[in-house]
C-alpha cells in the first residue's frame, strides 16, 4: 500500500489521465476500420486478402507516422504534438463518413487513420517523464492501457453500424474525439526539464544501435500481435465460425479486454520480477497458445485461446516498455517513436499475412501457426541477447540495475 501511495503522490496525475484518454480515443479511431470490417467487406464484396489488407492499412499508416510524432514530441513537446495529432485525426473521420464508397477510397481513409495510431509516440513519453525510473513501467502501462480504445470500437461500432450504417459510425467518433481534445488541452502538461533539440543525428544514433532493432522485434511481436489480432479477429471469427457480425465484435471485445487491461499489470510485474524474465515466459506462452488455436478448435475453445493469447500479448507490451526508459534514459521519446513504428508494422504484417494465407490455402490455420513461429523467434532472440544486457544495464535478477540514463552499450552499434 505504501508503494502505491508513493506512486500516486509523485508525477502529475492530470497528465497521466490525459495521456491515457488521448491514447484511448486515438486507439478507438485507429482500429475503427477493423471493427467495421465485416460491414465494409459485405458492402464492397471483398475477398480474404482484401479484408486482411483493409484492416492492416491503418496500422501501416500508424507505423510511418509514429516516427514523425516521436520526433515532434521531442522537438515541440508532447502536449503540442498531441494537439496536432488530435486535430489531424478529424480528417479521416470526415472522409470515412462523407466520402469513402470504393475499396480504393477505404484504403486511403485507412492510411490516414494512422495519425491516430501515432498517439503512442506522444502519450507514453508524456506520461513516463513525470515519474522516477522505478515507477516508469507502471506509468507507461497505465498510459498504454489506452489501447482499451480497441474495446470501444469492437464492442460499439458493429451495433452502431447495424443501426446507422458503417459510414455514419465515422461521424459519431468525432464526438468522443472532441471531448478528449478538450480534456487534453486543459489538463495535460509537459514534464519539466525535458526540452530536447531533437536533431536528426540523435534519431539516427538511436536507430543505428543494435538494441533498438532488438526492441523493435520484441515489441513488433507483442504490440503487433495484439493490434493485428484486434483488427482482424472479428473477420476471422465470422469467416471461420459463421457468427453474426455483432457477435463477432462481442467476442473480439472479450479477447481485447484481456490484452488492454493487462498492459499496466505487465509493467507492474516487470518492475517487480524483471522485464526479461516476464518476456521469456510470455513469448513461450504465445507460441504454445498460437499452435493450439491454429488447430481451429470449436468456437468456445478458440475464443478462450484467443483470450489467453491477447492477455499474454498485453502483459508483454507492458514488460517491453518497462525496459525501454531504463535503456534509453532521456532519449526515450526517440526510442518510443521508433519502437512504436515497429509495433505498428508488426500489426500491419499479421492481418496481411493471415488474410493472404487464407486466400491461398483456404484455411486460417497456417496464418495462426505463423504467429506461433514468430513468438518462438522472439523467445530465442531474447535468450541469446540477454547476456549482453545483464550486468550492464540489467541486474542479474533481471530487474533494472540503475535508474540513471545509460549510454549506448559498447559494441551495440550496427552498421
Amino acid at each position: 500500500m505504501k508503494n502505491q501511495e508513493t506512486f500516486w503522490r509523485v508525477g502529475h496525475l492530470p497528465t497521466l489521465i490525459s495521456a491515457f484518454l488521448y491514447f484511448d480515443v486515438s486507439f478507438m479511431v485507429w482500429v475503427l476500420l477493423g471493427a467495421l470490417g465485416n460491414y465494409v467487406a459485405s458492402d464492397l464484396g471483398l475477398g480474404a486478402g482484401q479484408k486482411g489488407l483493409m484492416t492492416a492499412i491503418p496500422l501501416l499508416g500508424g507505423s510511418i507516422l509514429r516516427l514523425v510524432f516521436g520526433h515532434l514530441a521531442d522537438t515541440i513537446g508532447p502536449k503540442r504534438a498531441g494537439c496536432v495529432g488530435l486535430l489531424l485525426t478529424v480528417i479521416p473521420l470526415l472522409a470515412g463518413w462523407l466520402w469513402a464508397t470504393s475499396i480504393g477510397e477505404v484504403y486511403l481513409v485507412g492510411l490516414l487513420l494512422g495519425v491516430a495510431g501515432a498517439s503512442f509516440a506522444v502519450a507514453l513519453p508524456m506520461a513516463s517523464r513525470w515519474y522516477p525510473a522505478k515507477y516508469q513501467g507502471l506509468a507507461m502501462g497505465i498510459a498504454g492501457a489506452g489501447n482499451s480504445g480497441t474495446l470501444l470500437s469492437t464492442l460499439l461500432a458493429p451495433r452502431l453500424a447495424e443501426a446507422f450504417g458503417w459510414h455514419f459510425v465515422f461521424g459519431l467518433a468525432l464526438i468522443p474525439l472532441t471531448l478528449v481534445s478538450v480534456v487534453f488541452v486543459s489538463f495535460a502538461k509537459d514534464a519539466p526539464a525535458t526540452a530536447r533539440t531533437g536533431a536528426p543525428s540523435e534519431f539516427l544514433a538511436v536507430l543505428r544501435e543494435r538494441d533498438t532493432w532488438l526492441f523493435s522485434l520484441f515489441y513488433g511481436v507483442t504490440f503487433g500481435g495484439f493490434v493485428g489480432l484486434a483488427s482482424f479477429l472479428s473477420i476471422l471469427l465470422r469467416d471461420q465460425y459463421g457468427v453474426s457480425k455483432v457477435q463477432a465484435g462481442d467476442l473480439t471485445s472479450l479477447c481485447v479486454l484481456a490484452g488492454s487491461f493487462l498492459r499496466p499489470v505487465g509493467g507492474f510485474l516487470a518492475d517487480k520480477l524483471g522485464g526479461i524474465r516476464m518476456l521469456s515466459v510470455l513469448y513461450g506462452a504465445v507460441a504454445l497458445l498460437g499452435l493450439a488455436v491454429a488447430q481451429l478448435p470449436s468456437l468456445a475453445v478458440a475464443v478462450l485461446l484467443f483470450f489467453l493469447v491477447m492477455a499474454c500479448l498485453g502483459l508483454g507490451n507492458g514488460s517491453v516498455f518497462q525496459l525501454v526508459p531504463q535503456r534509453y534514459g532521456r532519449r526515450v521519446g526517440l526510442a518510443t517513436g521508433i519502437l512504436g513504428a515497429a509495433g505498428s508494422l508488426g500489426g500491419f504484417l499479421l492481418p496481411t499475412l493471415v488474410g493472404w494465407l487464407k486466400q491461398v490455402t483456404g484455411s486460417y490455420a497456417s496464418g495462426l501457426g505463423a504467429l506461433a513461429g514468430i513468438a518462438v523467434v522472439a523467445l530465442v532472440t531474447l535468450a541469446v541477447v540477454q547476456g549482453d544486457w545483464i550486468g550492464v544495464w540489467i541486474a542479474k535478477h533481471g530487474r533494472v540495475k540503475t535508474a540513471e540514463p545509460v549510454p549506448p552499450i559498447e559494441g551495440a552499434e550496427a552498421a
